[in-house]
């Protein structure tokens, strides 16, 4: 890899390994208003990425064209929102290895649809190391009992996490990291405030404990606002192809944090898929990690060399055009 998609890759890989100790952050949440939680997870999220946007923050936000205003809804709707509500859904009814094991095969599903989507064929070296992650993050997880409905919601989890890639590739471009944080966090934000007065009425928000601030806060501070801004700094120079691969690291930084809690505990199982996680993350990762040329722009050519005394040769290309 050269010095950008190095600098990519640990960026995603950072990102979500914060997002897998959220996991463990979830687990004192269970009493709290779902939509609420997220509520006050994004707003406070929106509120400290709003300095950090840049200059003329809201000329680029004022220039975006009302389909990309649609995708950014969507973008919080599924990534977001959705996807967390999907997953409490989930675990209703399901071991929530079920749904951890869905959402690893979301490096599965990103590798066939972005080329796709971009109108080319899917790497293979991609698709190998994307099965590979899939695989461990089977491993560390394990498969537990589920019903119907527990398996409808964990495929929902799945469309979410690979929404949150997928539909932020055309935004990214006009707003880049900062901005595109911003801006999701805050209609995610509203997004929440309506899905908690229609579902939960005006139980929906609630002044949380000690231990329940605590976790908002670190979903906030660490997870949402480093996390977000990490997530796509990186997808911005490896792409959402590559990074997506690294979503395979949540389930290895949940068990390994599970622990701490007591809610889980690291053995063999956990070791073998960490391992097969981290081999398919390297194998993916690394192909075509030379950055493509565009379209059309000539490969720089070296000058020809002259006889001393002799002016120096022009280039064929010049001479022609000459």
């Amino acid at each position: 890899m050269n010095a950008v998609t190095t600098r990519g890759a640990l960026l995603a890989a950072l990102a979500c390994v914060l997002v897998g100790g959220s996991f463990t952050a979830n687990s004192v949440l269970g009493d709290y208003p779902y939509a609420g939680g997220q509520f006050l997870r994004y707003a406070l999220a929106f509120l400290l990425l709003v300095p950090l946007a840049g200059r003329g923050s809201a000329a680029r936000l004022r220039s975006l064209p009302p389909r990309l205003w649609a995708r950014l809804a969507l973008l919080a709707a599924v990534g977001m929102v959705g996807f967390n509500l999907a997953v409490l859904a989930a675990e209703r009814t399901a071991e929530p290895a079920v749904p951890g094991v869905l959402v690893g095969c979301a490096p599965v599903v990103v590798a066939v649809l972005v080329p796709l989507l971009e109108g080319r064929r899917p790497r293979r070296t991609v698709l190998y190391g994307a099965s590979a992650v899939a695989v461990g993050a089977f491993t560390v997880q394990g498969w537990g009992r589920t019903d119907g409905a527990g398996l409808a919601f964990s495929l929902c989890a799945l469309v979410g996490e690979v929404g949150f890639a997928v539909l932020a590739v055309p935004v990214l471009r006009p707003l880049g990291p900062r901005l595109l944080s911003a801006a999701v966090c805050g209609v995610a934000a509203v997004e929440s405030a309506a899905a908690g007065l229609l579902l939960d009425g005006s139980a929906w928000l609630r002044r949380p404990g000690g231990v329940e601030a605590t976790a908002l806060l670190w979903q906030a501070v660490v997870v949402t606002v480093i996390g977000f801004v990490c997530w796509y700094m990186g997808m911005q120079r490896i792409g959402a192809e590559r990074a997506t691969l690294f979503s395979g690291l949540i389930p290895v930084a949940a068990a390994c944090t599970a622990p701490l809690v007591g809610t889980g505990s690291y053995g063999a199982a956990q070791a073998v898929g960490s391992a097969l996680v981290g081999a398919g993350v390297v194998l993916g990762a690394g192909a075509g990690s030379r950055l493509r040329r565009p379209a059309g722009v000539l490969r720089p050519r070296r000058p020809f060399p002259s006889r001393p005394g002799t002016p120096p040769r022009t280039p064929l290309l010049k001479r022609r055009r000459a």
